[in-house]
């Protein structure tokens, strides 16, 4: 996806899942993709861009329990 800034008005979301400290990543929804950051850092976070079919191939092994830690 290349380097991206993220324009006014992008809506960062926190996974339902994690804790109320803060120790979680935020993702946003932009064209052609997702944008990732640490929650810890906020506005001053680094964002990795993810496109749509790199978003979509993580989210199911996810969601299969592929990635989880054994």
């Amino acid at each position: 996806m290349g380097s991206h800034v993220p324009e006014a008005g992008v809506r960062w979301v926190k996974s339902s899942y994690s804790s109320g400290n803060a120790q979680c990543v935020e993702t946003a929804a932009v064209a052609g993709g997702r944008l990732v950051r640490d929650s810890k850092l906020g506005e001053r976070s680094p964002i990795l861009a993810v496109g749509s079919d790199e978003w979509a191939a993580f989210s199911r092994k996810i969601k299969s329990g592929e990635l989880d830690q054994r």
